[in-house]
């Protein structure tokens, strides 16, 4: 009996054994199977990949090729400077665009899912997107309207903002400070705000105003603005220059003077203008009016 129950406990692991040698060819022939079939997709995958960058090197040298022709057409066409920018940046944007649409295709989303998903999300992509294509709709008008180009000096009335207009995007202005400070402004703001162009006009009136005691000889100094105007350089001969008394004020007699030049000459002929007039009275003894305190001491 001893006999009978070692050989059935040898034959049971033997058993056993076989089952779990069975097992691990099985698993080993599962996951093998599995890893065979997904070389296929890992394959296909890479070169999807690969096709995709290939698409984009090419297609972004077609784009920069494609700007290039139309920045060509724009300047042969004698397109101002502002549209030349905003055109070139719009179909910059679109054909990327259209290029990262193809790129998507390769991995199998279609147009039409693109299409359809930007439909489904108009709303909220609209409200998302409203204060840009507010200043979309804005550059738009700045190049119809043109009330300023590139090069132009401008003021923005609502923030304050000034400076030489560089550049006119699709959707902000950047301006040019006085001291080199890059400010950029959306077109928005521009478009639906007053603001002042100091060089829309190829000439500029220097309007001086210059106060003088009242003791002091009025007709004498008014020969001295005259003078000093008519000896300015950059001063525009064929345009009216006057001085003239403006007001009468508390202890000042204020008097004005105004003459022409370019727009280029503003700054020069004013700030020289201003120096010269004040070493005149100076010479003729005129005083100019400022404020004083007169201090008593007592022992």
């Amino acid at each position: 009996m001893e006999t009978l129950d070692i050989t059935t406990e040898t034959r049971t692991l033997e058993t056993l054994e076989q089952a779990a040698e069975t097992l691990k060819e099985a698993d080993s022939d599962m996951i093998r199977d599995w890893l065979l079939s997904l070389v296929p997709g890992l394959l296909g995958f890479a070169l999807q990949v690969v096709l995709a960058m290939a698409l984009y090197f090419v297609g972004s040298r077609a784009i920069h090729l494609s700007r290039r022709l139309l920045r060509r057409w724009l300047e042969k066409a004698d397109v101002d400077l502002g549209a030349k920018q905003f055109l070139d940046a719009l179909l910059k944007y679109f054909l990327y665009f259209v290029l990262v649409v193809l790129i998507l295709t390769l991995f199998g989303v279609t147009a039409a899912s693109v299409v359809a998903v930007i439909g489904s999300a108009g709303l909220a992509l609209g409200l998302a997107i409203q204060g840009s294509l507010a200043n979309f709709a804005g550059g738009v008008l700045i190049l119809l309207l043109k009330p300023f180009q590139v090069g132009d000096y401008i003021k923005e009335d609502t923030h304050g903002n000034e400076g030489v207009v560089d550049e006119i995007s699709i959707f902000y202005t950047r301006l040019l400070s006085v001291d080199r400070k890059t400010i950029v402004v959306p077109n928005g703001v521009l478009a639906n705000s007053s603001l002042t162009n100091t060089t829309f006009s190829d000439i500029r009136r220097v309007d001086l105003e210059i106060g003088i005691a009242y003791e002091a000889d009025l007709l004498l100094a008014k020969e001295i603005l005259l003078a000093q105007a008519n000896a300015e350089e950059a001063r525009l001969a064929d345009q009216e220059t006057v001085a003239f008394v403006s007001e009468l004020g508390a202890s000042e007699v204020k008097l004005g003077l105004r003459l022409w030049v370019k727009t280029e000459d503003y700054w020069t002929a004013k700030w020289r203008l201003t120096e010269r007039i004040k070493l005149a009275f100076d010479e003729a003894k005129i005083e100019i009016p400022y404020q004083k305190i007169d201090v008593m001491m007592r022992e």
